[in-house]
């Protein structure tokens, strides 16, 4: 695997491949990262993979600076699981100036869920990916689908902007217990550890519930958020809205639970497709 800190070394070193497939982190890779370095492995000739703790897609009271770098780990990670490039750059090399133009996600997307939770996040996530992309120049470009409302953004980022990406969602890793895979699982005590897989059996209950045929959308996120809290938990949201754009249900559309909630100072995110 080479490891490129500098764009002019990354294009250099991409310019031969004719189908690149791309899968940006932020490190602290878990077998949820490596999962879609895997897949991306079956659609590109040259798999190249990123790691940059993003700044501006963090608020200021959050975890940025206390965000876990692992950086020889991820790359001896990386390379076991076949990655050909890393693209490891600093700050001054992908912000070399203060960033005054910024990719504004729609208010429908960015202004909801994670987004209402987090001002500002999304701006942040659209635009460090443009520039990866602008740098990268994938054809193929490999996100999880753990973080949904990001998926659901950077989707339409890319067909409205018309950049000649194909962009594959991959299903969320867990852990044997049904917890989602998170760098911030870290964070977690053992007791909370213990009882964070509740998250992910609440969600499951949910869908359960409306595949059975249940309509009362709010009487469902009310319980879940009130059976939560009483185990301790703070939820943000719990949310049953529709997968193509995570608006609120209408017809026929495929669903989805999606739901952020903090444990102790933890904050986790997850989501259960109701298909």
């Amino acid at each position: 695997m080479q490891i490129h800190t500098r764009i002019e070394s990354l294009r250099a070193a991409l310019a031969s491949a004719t189908r690149i497939a791309f899968a940006p982190t932020m490190g602290n890779l878990h077998a949820g990262h490596l999962s879609l370095m895997q897949t991306a492995r079956a659609h590109g000739d040259a798999v190249v993979s990123s790691i940059f703790v993003n700044r501006t897609q963090f608020g200021p009271n959050e975890d940025f600076d206390r965000y876990p770098r692992t950086f020889k780990a991820d790359c001896e990670q990386l390379a076991a699981v076949g990655v050909d490039h890393l693209f490891a750059p600093d700050e001054a090399e992908l912000y070399p100036q203060a960033q005054s133009y910024f990719v504004q996600p729609a208010a429908r997307h960015d202004e909801i869920l994670e987004g209402a939770s987090r001002p500002g996040h999304f701006r942040g996530v659209a635009t460090i990916v443009t520039k990866l992309f602008n740098i990268v120049q994938p054809q193929i470009a490999l996100f999880g689908k753990k973080d949904y409302q990001q998926l659901i953004v950077i989707r339409n980022m890319v067909r409205e902007l018309n950049l000649p990406i194909t962009i594959i969602g991959c299903d969320t890793v867990r852990a044997p217990d049904g917890l989602a895979l998170s760098s911030r699982n870290g964070y977690l005590t053992a007791e909370q550890r213990a009882e964070a897989p509740r998250l992910a059996a609440c969600l499951q209950q949910l869908a359960a519930a409306v595949k059975a045929g249940r309509q009362d959308y709010a009487v469902l996120e009310t319980e879940a958020a009130e059976q939560l809290r009483a185990h301790g938990w703070q939820p943000d949201y719990i949310a049953i809205r529709q997968q193509s754009d995570l608006q609120a249900p209408q017809g026929n559309q495929p669903l989805v639970v999606v739901a952020a909630a903090r444990l102790g100072s933890t904050r986790l995110i997850d989501n259960m497709e109701i298909n």
